[in-house]
């Protein structure tokens, strides 16, 4: 089937009516729950225990049939299983300069991280807030209701979980670009959940906000590695993911001001879903979709369109490299050799960031509180915390460039297992020494932070173009395993694990994933990603030979 020309830009829909279709219907939907929310001013906001109208039940359907209508419109038309038969290098890609269409893709990206980034970092800041006006039984209320605040972050961390192994499996098989908008289009839906007036309501609605947001940070990066110069390829990623930061610092922002019990209240953390993924489907046209993916699929025309956008000057060659379809089945496939040590090495890592951002941050502004700083105060050391440290991902973008991805992820792994290692021995000393909370909160608050870019980065470089998304939401699934499992503690508990105890459950599997790394992690500086994929099939010894097609990967 010969496809459009207006479907070459690598911006386009297969169904572009329907998918401002979705885009309105989620919009609207979650507009007809604002009325509601402003009618609380009176009450601080507290929305819980307000009936439920006519107009939210409406715009609650919409809020569920607007991403449905997206999907179904971003879905390809037809597939072609002719993924052997491109006579299109990926090589002038690779070698090209630096256009501005490649800092547009940039930018796009950074703030799709940024937008992902805030929905699991708002947890943190919403669990006080939540607690007090829902009556849970949490740290600030241990006697209050029956149920406990930690359903909250553990509704919306499991739905991250879930979402980077759907939208893994998404990305490989209907797009990098489709996915990330379906994403976007869940994002603006899932806006609801800062109006939801009962507590099972929220748990549901932020589930669903968490598929979203499991599964757009995985594929954005995969997208960025498989369209940028190779040269280049390394520091843009983690520029682009240290954007994770900037999420918590947003955040911890908006919960100090806007967002603050004196102002608007914790619900208004979950309302900015909405204009934020507005304003991603709005810039939708800067992202592309991933040349490498194209060719995958057999769509040549398409893959050469993209090129161009991106300055390269394209030359036909027989691939550089062809993964059999034995080694493109499933998730399944990342366990097996030549991958399952990389594979092991980087779910550990995964599990130590994921038990420090759900365990040591998450609980970090409620263990504050309980030590006897204020809601505010405790969100303006963390959000000082995060301006101080902000910074450090410029020199570990410049080392993951010039003195390679795999130094760099042990030096900063073993890095934030000192610092963790300094709040095991320290406890709930360390706020009596306001200077010392600083220094050391920066390490494991910005590290990890930083480090888990660093891995997106290093986890998108290292999978074959065929798993790439799904390796990467292997990746991004393990961390969200590490918050699943320390927030089930923390219900199984009925209380907030201690600065120290989260500390310890993030620094022991670290420790695993510095030996683990350092015995399977290949080096990616500067290599092609056909090259980092044939060195690793070479090691195989049970790989038949017909199974790998190279060419030139130099």
């Amino acid at each position: 089937m010969t496809r459009n020309k207006n479907n070459l830009s690598g911006s386009s829909f297969e169904h572009p009516v329907a998918f401002w279709i979705g885009v309105t219907l989620a919009a609207a939907g979650v507009v007809l729950q604002l009325p509601m929310y402003y009618m609380a001013r009176g009450m601080h906001y507290h929305v819980a225990g307000m009936p439920i109208s006519n107009e939210m039940l409406a715009g609650m359907a919409m809020a569920i049939l607007g991403p449905a209508v997206t999907a179904y419109s971003l879905y390809p038309r037809s597939r072609s299983a002719r993924r052997e038969s491109s006579t299109v290098s990926i090589a002038p890609l690779d070698d090209a300069r630096i256009r501005p269409a490649h800092l547009a893709l940039l930018f796009v990206m950074s703030l799709a991280v940024t937008i992902d980034g805030m929905k699991p970092a708002a947890f943190a800041f919403v669990i006080p807030g939540a607690e007090k006006e829902y009556g849970l039984r949490g740290p600030l209320n241990p006697i209050a209701h029956t149920l406990p605040i930690g359903l909250y972050p553990l509704s919306g961390i499991a739905g991250t979980m879930l979402g980077s192994f759907i939208w893994g499996w998404l990305g490989d098989r209907i797009g990098r670009r489709a996915s990330i908008l379906v994403a976007a289009i869940l994002f603006i839906a899932s806006g609801t959940c800062g109006t939801m007036p009962r507590y099972w309501m929220n748990l549901v609605s932020c589930f669903i906000m968490g598929l979203a947001a499991g599964g757009m940070l995985p594929i954005g990066f995969a997208l960025i590695s498989e369209t940028v110069p190779r040269r280049h390829r390394g520091w843009m990623v983690v520029v682009s993911g240290s954007n994770i930061l900037t999420a918590l610092l947003l955040v911890s922002w908006l919960a100090s001001t806007v967002a603050s019990p004196a102002h608007f209240g914790w619900r208004m953390l979950w309302l900015i879903s909405m204009p934020t993924g507005l304003l991603l489907v709005v810039l939708n046209h800067w992202i592309p979709e991933s040349p490498r993916f194209l060719l995958e699929q057999g769509r040549d025309e398409e893959a050469r369109a993209v090129m161009r956008r991106y300055g390269a000057v394209l030359v036909d060659s027989a691939p550089e490299v062809t993964v059999n379809q034995q080694l493109a089945t499933g998730f399944r496939d990342l366990f097996k050799r030549p991958f399952v040590g990389l594979t092991t090495a980087i779910v550990l890592l995964a599990l130590s960031i994921g038990a420090s951002q759900y365990g040591f941050q998450q609980w970090m502004p409620s263990n504050l509180q309980r030590l006897g700083f204020s809601a505010v105060t405790a969100s303006t050391l963390l959000r000082n915390a995060t301006i101080i440290g902000f910074p450090f991902f410029i020199p570990v973008a410049l080392l993951y460039h010039w003195w390679g991805s795999k130094r760099t992820t042990l030096f900063l792994t073993g890095l934030i297992a000192a610092g963790l290692a300094a709040f095991v021995l320290l406890g709930n000393q360390v706020v009596g020494n306001r200077g010392l909370l600083y220094v050391l909160l920066v390490v494991p608050l910005c590290g990890v932070n930083i480090l888990n870019a660093v891995l997106a980065a290093y986890t998108a470089e290292v999978y074959p173009t065929a798993v790439r998304a799904r390796g990467s939401g292997v990746s991004a699934g393990a961390t969200k395993t590490g918050g699943v499992a320390i927030l089930s503690l923390v219900l199984i508990a009925f209380a907030a694990p201690s600065i120290r105890m989260t500390a310890v459950l993030g620094m022991v599997p670290m420790a695993a994933a510095l030996i683990a790394l350092g015995s399977f992690g290949p080096e990616t500086r500067h290599k092609r990603l056909e090259q980092i994929t044939i060195e690793e099939l070479s090691d195989q010894p049970a790989m038949p030979l017909a199974a790998v097609k190279t060419g030139d990967a130099s």
